[in-house]
């Protein structure tokens, strides 16, 4: 039987390229000279710091831009909390892998309520979709891509 794996994942090395073409921009930008600004990529996710909100805001936008460029989805960044220490703001940003239970029942019921002729069940941090006819599961995927979830979606392993 046809079938196919919904997963969330992101490319850890473009995530690491698109970082440092971030920093390459901060450090050619005229209203950043003399700033007390940096981006770090950790485990976890990605660090801005910056001397004021708004130079954080601009630094966020950086980081989306180069995201954007290197065909990763700006969904995978979840906000996480703002800091301030000393002079210097700081804001997380975790980097979101895999698909959570809650998100992957809001899936398995989105393509049940479709009345598609295809069986979908949750496998870990995944989805698995199976049909009998390839059509089915082309169709079950056009409904994902045009549904509004928060987080990107991949479609993989498909087998005929």
């Amino acid at each position: 039987m046809p079938s196919f794996d919904i997963v969330s994942e992101i490319d850890l090395h473009e995530v690491t390229n698109a970082v440092d073409q971030a920093k390459r921009e901060l450090g050619n930008r005229w209203d950043f000279k003399n700033v007390e600004a940096d981006i770090e990529k950790d485990d976890q996710g990605v660090t801005l710091s910056a001397e004021q909100d708004f130079q954080l805001e601009q630094l966020e936008e950086m980081v989306r831009m180069a995201f954007a460029k290197r065909n990763i989805d700006s969904r995978a960044l979840s906000e996480g909390d703002g800091s301030k220490s000393g002079k210097l703001v700081k804001k997380h940003f975790s980097l979101k892998q895999g698909i959570e239970t809650d998100m992957a029942k809001k899936i398995v019921k989105m393509i049940k309520d479709a009345k598609l002729k295809v069986q979908s069940s949750i496998q870990g941090d995944k989805v698995r979709v199976t049909g009998k006819k390839r059509d089915d599961l082309q169709t079950a995927i056009a409904l994902l891509k045009e549904s509004d979830l928060d987080i990107p979606l991949q479609f993989n392993n498909f087998r005929d």
